[in-house]
């Protein structure tokens, strides 16, 4: 299996985790020469990187957020299936609460996973320093960026901890555009030490430059100010290192083995049995589903595409062919799917009649209603988990933030030659002075289902507007509420930020 090599293998090596190091390790090692290698020095920052496993799916919230609250995707409710309390609807609508699942989910997995990177911090800065510990803690630190840069994303004002030690029990919250700056610092002093090489489950120079970049695009939403020209120059940082290409294929980054793939820059490498957590065909595919791709789990049949957003693809487009499934449904041998309940073919249709059918609606319109999404593939035989590197950084990404940069600094037309090249390879027609509701567009395209959607359209400020069933909607809503139960826990939360 390819994932034997990924980094989180290196637990397998010394038979635990980082975290239980003391108690199976040191009755071996005395705790002051440890670590004596550099497998060691590797073990201790295993979990830094491990924290991101939940982010994915419905334990972590976070990439469910980013897409379920935007223009893209739905999670219908079809008659007795998949309300849940409501959970995906009032996501879709904006009228979440501070005490539903995917709020305590993403704050909950988030702040462990900095209180992780904390820890292994410190742990790191108390041995006697050497290149290699300087490099490791680097990438700690930067992975600590990384989830407070979600965090912060989310939240908007949230405390703010380098350390465990000495840190008070009830911290206050701080402003964001201070977090926005502390991040900033971080990420630019830790540059110097962290390695220039293609590893996309290593936080890397390059995966440090994309996130410096995502962090200068949407400056202005955390701070105020525009840092429009910082955010191309960190763009450009990413491609001079010569690391990264755009795949011929629009899919390539998103097939099963996808690990080698030329574009990615940051991923989490997702294994059906041994690094579970990736299921979204489970929640978009059909029930008879698995005819069609000979699996022996049945799918959940619930998210669907919005029909706008689907229509926006031109028909020759190659993304909208191989990423969505429309129309008549075949199982793995060619053979007409019948839905077993409609007792009709199972046809794909892009309507969707309401976020909330009920027994009012035709079984068909239940059952049937939305286009499906495999942007990432479904393998034949494919389990419940999907074995697909998840993407969080690519190069095409960077092209369009740097498009983005160029139009905004200089206007219509001054990114036409990055997002054609987007174009080209779906083979849809160029662009000739493109603007930026052209690029907010292609970026909603190309970048559909990769957790980047929430956060383009509240740069762009189009998040609270009205769509499908979704009223206009707050500006408050641009970030989510602090959990009920963190509330109860540290009243200093529910108090101006210091």
């Amino acid at each position: 299996m390819k994932k034997i090599l990924y980094i989180f293998s290196i637990i397998a090596l010394v038979g635990v985790s980082c975290t239980d190091l003391t108690e199976d390790l040191y009755d071996k090692i005395p705790a002051d020469a440890y670590p004596e290698n550099s497998l060691q020095v590797a073990t201790m920052t295993v979990d830094a990187y491990a924290k991101i496993k939940p982010l994915a799916d419905d334990e972590g919230w976070w990439f469910l957020a980013q897409e379920m609250t935007s223009d893209e995707l739905c999670g219908p409710t079809r008659d007795a299936d998949w309300d849940d309390g409501g959970k995906w609807r009032v996501m879709h609508q904006h009228t979440w609460t501070n005490d539903v699942e995917s709020v305590n989910n993403m704050w909950s997995k988030l702040f462990e996973a900095v209180t992780t990177t904390n820890q292994i911090s410190d742990r790191l800065k108390a041995l006697t320093q050497s290149d290699e510990i300087r490099i490791k803690t680097a990438e700690v630190e930067t992975m600590r960026a990384f989830y407070y840069y979600l965090l912060m994303d989310n939240f908007g004002d949230v405390p703010y901890l380098t350390t465990t030690i000495g840190v008070p029990e009830k911290p206050f919250k701080i402003h964001r555009e201070a977090i926005w700056d502390s991040l900033v610092v971080s990420l630019e002093s830790n540059l110097p030490y962290l390695q220039n090489v293609n590893k996309k489950y290593l936080a890397t120079k390059s995966m440090a430059f994309t996130l410096l970049a995502k962090l200068y695009l949407n400056a202005e939403v955390y701070t105020g100010t525009p840092q429009w020209a910082k955010a191309g120059a960190y763009c450009d940082s990413v491609v001079a290192t010569g690391l990264y290409s755009m795949d011929t294929d629009p899919s390539g980054p998103f097939v099963t083995n996808n690990e080698n793939n030329s574009e990615i820059i940051f991923s989490i490498p997702y294994d059906e049995d041994n690094f579970s957590g990736f299921r979204f065909h489970m929640r978009t595919l059909h029930y008879q589903s698995n005819l069609t791709y000979n699996m022996n789990v049945g799918p959940w049949n619930g998210f669907a595409v919005l029909e706008d957003h689907y229509n926006s693809y031109t028909n020759g487009d190659l993304r909208k062919k191989n990423w969505f499934l429309e129309g008549q449904q075949y199982d793995y041998e060619g053979n007409e799917i019948v839905d077993a309940v409609a007792e009709q073919n199972l046809v794909f249709t892009p309507y969707i009649p309401a976020l909330r059918m009920t027994s009012e609606n035709t079984p068909a319109e239940i059952r049937m209603s939305g286009v499906r999404v495999v942007k990432y593939e479904v393998a034949m035989g494919a389990k419940e988990n999907l074995s697909n590197d998840f993407v969080i950084f690519r190069i095409t990404d960077v092209n369009l933030m740097k498009a983005e940069a160029l139009i905004r600094l200089n206007g219509a037309g001054a990114g036409d030659d990055l997002i054609n090249d987007v174009r080209d390879r779906a083979e849809v027609s160029p662009w000739t002075g493109a603007t930026l509701e052209d690029l907010l567009a292609e970026r909603g395209r190309e970048m559909f289902l990769e957790g980047h959607r929430r956060q383009d359209l509240i740069r762009f400020g189009e998040f609270g507007k009205a769509w499908w069933e979704k009223s206009a909607s707050d500006p408050s809503r641009e970030i989510f509420p602090i959990p009920k139960w963190a509330i109860d826990a540290n009243e200093n939360l529910s108090a101006e930020p210091q």
